[in-house]
C-alpha cells in the first residue's frame, strides 16, 4: 500500500504538468511561442478550430475557439492553485477528450497521438479520481470548515 507521503509529489507534478501543457497551448495561439510553433497566432488557431469543427456553422467554430481557450485557461489555473481540484481535473479530462475525438475524426489518429491529447485526457481523469489532493487550497478550506 502506498503511503500518503509517497503520492504527494507525483500528484502535484501531475497537476502542474497538465496545467502547464494546457497553458502552453494557449500561449501558442496567442503568439508567445513565435512563428515556429503549432499555430503561432490567433488567426491560425481559429482556422485550425474550423477544421476540427467542420460539422458546425462557421460562427459556432469561432465560438468554439474562444470557449476552448477560456476553459484551457480556467482549468489549469484551478489545478495549479489546487482550488476545486476534482472539478478542474474532470473538466480538463473531458475537454481534452473532446479535442482528441475531434482531432481523430477531422485529422486522423496521428494528430492527437503526436500532441499527446489522449494521454493528457487520461492523466486528467486519473487525477480526478484521487481521494485527496496534496498542496491545495481545497485542503486549507476543508481544514477551516471542520473547526
Amino acid at each position: 500500500m502506498t503511503g500518503k507521503r509517497e503520492i504527494q509529489f507525483p500528484q502535484l507534478f501531475l497537476r502542474v504538468a497538465i496545467a502547464v501543457t494546457m497553458l502552453s497551448a494557449v500561449a501558442d495561439r496567442l503568439g508567445f511561442w513565435g512563428k515556429n510553433s503549432a499555430w503561432g497566432n490567433w488567426e491560425n488557431f481559429e482556422k485550425y478550430t474550423q477544421q476540427l469543427t467542420y460539422f458546425l456553422p462557421a460562427s459556432l467554430g469561432t465560438v468554439s475557439a474562444y470557449a476552448a481557450t477560456f476553459l484551457e485557461i480556467l482549468f489549469p489555473l484551478l489545478l495549479v492553485l489546487g482550488f476545486k481540484t476534482k472539478l478542474a481535473a474532470y473538466g480538463a479530462g473531458f475537454l481534452l477528450l473532446i479535442f482528441a475525438i475531434s482531432m481523430t475524426i477531422a485529422l486522423g489518429i496521428k494528430a492527437p497521438l503526436d500532441y499527446s491529447v489522449w494521454i493528457g485526457s487520461a492523466a486528467s481523469f486519473l487525477l480526478a479520481v484521487q481521494e485527496r489532493y496534496s498542496f491545495t487550497i481545497d485542503n486549507l478550506t476543508n481544514k477551516y470548515k471542520s473547526l
